[in-house]
């Protein structure tokens, strides 16, 4: 059977039994054109769509599934099913005013109160800032989502999210930041902005069009991550020269870099081959070691060889004293349990000893990730969407009391976080500058940027006296 006629027999069967089916009557919002064969028919091919959509989106592939989420909703423009996926979309996307777009139009064509609406829209208002409108609409998702839903979409956490963003209001930002320019920022994903020791040079890691080989990444299908250097243009006063030509440091799949040694000719990476056709793939994203050499070139980067460090799980985002002997990584290794976790590694000789997590105090069951330990060792910040923030991603720090022992994590408060997620924190005391990532709104899209923050006169927060 050819595909055309395949797709009229699905639309025959479906519009057939929408006919028969007590169970539909009253489905159809009163707004909708007056019936007849050609607008079931459409409704028919909405809801063929819909399901298409949904599939494309369980297996990550989000572009693809709104691309059949935007023909469901072309073939029905009244059924508040395509415009809640529609939605969901766009939300996974970051394209936060499309999605509030599209779920404000799923509850208007909603014959009944719908609890994922509800929370998706208070998920959205919470996202854009607007606290007291996210706040109602959780409440509202409160009343109609069961019990074993509100647990599972975390519905608790998020009001308390944006309870707590709405406390941080009135605390006071002690420092600004500011938006790095164009040559860094690109309008794609930007993030992990990174000093070399000359304070000249930095490295950070995006995914514009210009990646090596230009790939999509098949599963969320945006560009793969590379590797970019840039060097300080003292009479512009800006970071200039932009390049991701670096040797081998960059291959067609994942290469991010996250660490510089202190003398600046080591660095470790997170690197994922195992997504596209290279020669010895690795087999997830693994740690991986750089070496500068006496020719002024970057060597192509090795895995670590410790399978306490390198599992068959994703490893990544190495973090290192000045003395290299602790290293600081996440992995999702333990994921019936939680999700990615910050574990610690110490050097035994000149090879790795076993990597353990990090105590349930700073490990939560959510998400720890982007760690950055202080050179000297004693201040570990990290983000996290497991414990209490403004919103997604908060940055956080601890203080190491010895002993795998860590002080209960300070959230740094609105200076450097948002209601949206905050990631990659790295701290320059001898330059008194901080730079993170952050998620930048303008107009219906969203796009992670680096931004920096001049910290003179500040103070990393210290935890109470009793946990000292």
């Amino acid at each position: 059977m050819t595909e055309s006629k395949k797709m009229r027999s699905i639309l025959l069967i479906f519009v057939s039994i929408v006919c028969l089916s007590p169970a539909f009557a009253g489905v159809i919002n009163v707004t909708n054109p007056k019936d007849s064969v050609s607008s079931l028919a459409d409704r028919a091919a909405s809801a063929y769509f819909v399901d298409e959509g949904r599939q494309l989106l369980n297996q990550g592939r989000y572009r693809d599934a709104l691309t059949k989420f935007r023909e469901a909703y072309n073939k029905d423009q009244f059924s508040p099913r395509a415009t809640f996926w529609l939605a969901q979309t766009h939300y996974i996307l970051s394209n936060y005013g499309y999605a509030l777009k599209y779920a404000n139009l799923s509850q208007q064509l909603s014959n009944k109160p719908d609890g994922e609406t509800y929370l998706l829209l208070g998920e959205l208002y919470h996202r854009k800032d607007s606290l007291e409108i996210a706040l109602k609409y959780m409440d509202l998702a409160d009343q109609n989502l069961s019990r074993r839903r509100k647990r599972a979409a975390r519905l608790e956490d998020y009001r308390n999210q944006v309870k707590f963003a709405m406390e941080m209001r009135n605390a006071p930002i002690s420092h600004q930041k500011k938006l790095l320019g164009f040559g860094v920022n690109s309008g794609y994903d930007d993030y992990g902005f990174l000093l070399a020791p000359d304070r000249k040079t930095a490295y950070f890691v995006s995914r514009r069009p210009d990646t090596k080989d230009g790939g999509l990444n098949p599963e969320d299908q945006s560009f793969f991550e590379d590797t970019y250097r840039v060097v300080w243009d003292e009479e512009n006063q800006e970071w200039a020269g932009i390049t991701n030509d670096l040797e081998r440091l960059n291959s067609a799949g994942f290469d991010a870099v996250n660490h510089l040694t202190k003398d600046g000719n080591t660095m470790y990476l997170t690197v994922n081959t195992s997504i596209v056709d290279v020669p010895a793939p690795t087999r997830s994203s693994d740690i991986c070691i750089a070496e500068f050499t006496k020719q002024e070139r970057w060597t192509k980067p090795k895995p670590i060889d410790n399978k306490s460090i390198n599992s068959s799980f994703f490893d990544g985002a190495a973090t290192l004293t000045d003395d290299e002997n602790t290293m600081y990584f996440v992995s999702d290794r333990r994921g019936s349990r939680s999700k990615l976790d910050i574990y610690v590694v110490q050097r035994v000789g000149k090879n790795w000893g076993e990597a353990q997590p990090l105590p349930d105090n700073i490990n939560s069951r959510g998400n720890e990730t982007t760690p950055y330990i202080t050179p000297d060792g004693k201040y570990l910040f990290f983000s996290s969407d497991g414990h209490l923030g403004m919103g997604g991603y908060d940055i956080f720090v601890s203080k190491n009391l010895g002993n795998n022992r860590w002080s209960d994590p300070i959230n740094l408060g609105p200076t450097f976080n948002t209601v949206n997620n905050d990631t990659h924190f790295r701290y320059f005391k001898d330059v008194a500058r901080a730079y993170f990532s952050a998620y930048r709104l303008q107009d219906n899209k969203a796009s992670i940027d680096i931004f920096e923050i001049e910290l003179k006169g500040w103070e990393i927060p210290q935890p109470p006296k009793e946990e000292k």
